[in-house]
C-alpha cells in the first residue's frame, strides 16, 4: 500500500484543518487506517485510527471532541477533520495502514506509512 498524507499547513490556534491520506496499491478496505503524530523532540503518538469497515473508532484524549476520523472505501481515502486547534497540536501527521486495529505508535513490520504532512499551529 502507497500512502500519500496531505492537507498540513500552517494556521492560528482555533482554526480548522482537513488532513488526506490517499492509498493505491493493497486492497485499502483490508486495513485500520491511523493517523499517528511527531512533535520535535518527542515521541510519536496515536491521533486516531478506524478500522477496514469503518465500525470501530479510537481517539487519543487529545483528540477525543476536537478531531475526526474518516474513510470511504470506494475512495482509497481516509481524512482527519481537525478542529479548534491548539499549538500543541504542532506535529508532523503520518497516516498508516494497518493489518490490525492497532494503537500503539511504534511502528510494525505490518504497517504501511506515508510520508507525513506538517501541521503548525500558532498561537
Amino acid at each position: 500500500v502507497q500512502l500519500q498524507a496531505s492537507g498540513g499547513g500552517l494556521v492560528q490556534a482555533g482554526g480548522s484543518l482537513r488532513l488526506s491520506c490517499a492509498a493505491s496499491g493493497r486492497t485499502f478496505s483490508g486495513y485500520a487506517m491511523g493517523w499517528f503524530r511527531q512533535a520535535p523532540g518527542k515521541d510519536r503518538e496515536i491521533v486516531a485510527i478506524i478500522s477496514s469497515s469503518g465500525g470501530n473508532l479510537y481517539y487519543s484524549d487529545s483528540a477525543k471532541g476536537r478531531f475526526t476520523i474518516s474513510r470511504d472505501n470506494a475512495e482509497n481515502a481516509v481524512w482527519l477533520q481537525m478542529n479548534s486547534l491548539k499549538p500543541e497540536d504542532t506535529a508532523v501527521y503520518y497516516c498508516a495502514a494497518r493489518v490490525r486495529f492497532n494503537i500503539r505508535p511504534q511502528p510494525t513490520a505490518d504497517d504501511y506509512w506515508g510520508q507525513g504532512t506538517l501541521v503548525t499551529v500558532s498561537s
